[in-house]
């Protein structure tokens, strides 16, 4: 029903049949990656001070700040459940966080770089980060661990996305290319071509047949998946 855009001034939220701003919500700073809970009852923006904020989409008031990161954060991804909210920085870290609570529950170390994408698996039971050391880390999104790190771009990975059967992992790169990895042997199923800048952003259709990606060309892609 809603579409949130980050901006230089705040969130802004539109009516998606209308395309009328309902609302505006004003932060201190830039907000360069916004994410719906899956209820759409919460907005997350992530911002250039360091912060993440809460927000109730229904009134526009901020339900709480947190704090933790050092590095401007990049990526914000809610949990199927809604009861987590993964963040990923410019400190090359992930933390995450308890939405009931406001609490850090724990700091996923692991990248040497700014983490760009983050999206949890279907079942969240797997969180992926992907990250500016041109690596994604496959990550127990219950026990923090690192479960695999998937290599095979040669340039930054700007964004990460589950087929909603999780049984597939795709990854936009600076490479211009998105790879599809095979989630459980964590192999590389296949590369795809055709964009000529970087892969900003991926996102697999509803029944998982389609995979979109938005790229600095100026286009988006729609692939067949199978």
């Amino acid at each position: 029903r809603w579409l949130a855009v980050g901006s230089s001034v705040g969130v802004y939220v539109y009516e998606v049949a209308t395309l009328g701003e309902v609302r505006r919500l004003e932060t201190e700073a830039p907000a360069l990656v916004v994410a719906f809970s899956p209820d759409g009852g919460l907005l997350a923006s992530g911002s250039w001070d360091r912060t993440v904020i809460l927000w109730d989409v229904g009134t526009g008031e901020r339900v709480r700040t947190l704090e933790g990161h050092t590095g401007r954060v990049r990526s914000v991804a809610f949990s199927p459940d809604g009861r987590l909210l993964a963040s990923g920085s410019e400190d090359n870290t992930v933390i995450l966080w308890d939405v009931g609570t406001g609490e850090r529950v724990r700091t996923l170390t692991g990248h040497t770089e700014t983490v760009y994408g983050v999206a949890f698996s279907p079942d969240g039971g797997l969180l992926a980060s992907g990250s500016w050391d041109r690596t994604v880390i496959l990550w127990d999104a219950g026990t923090g661990k690192r479960v695999r790190t998937l290599t095979g771009h040669t340039e930054l990975v700007l964004s990460v996305a589950f087929s909603p059967d999780g049984g597939l992992l795709a990854s936009g790169s600076a490479d211009n290319t998105v790879i599809l990895w095979d989630v459980g042997r964590g192999e590389q199923v296949r590369t795809l071509t055709g964009h000529t800048e970087p892969v900003g952003s991926v996102a697999f259709s509803p029944d998982g047949r389609l995979l979109a990606s938005g790229s600095g060309d100026g286009t988006v892609i729609l692939w067949g998946v199978r």
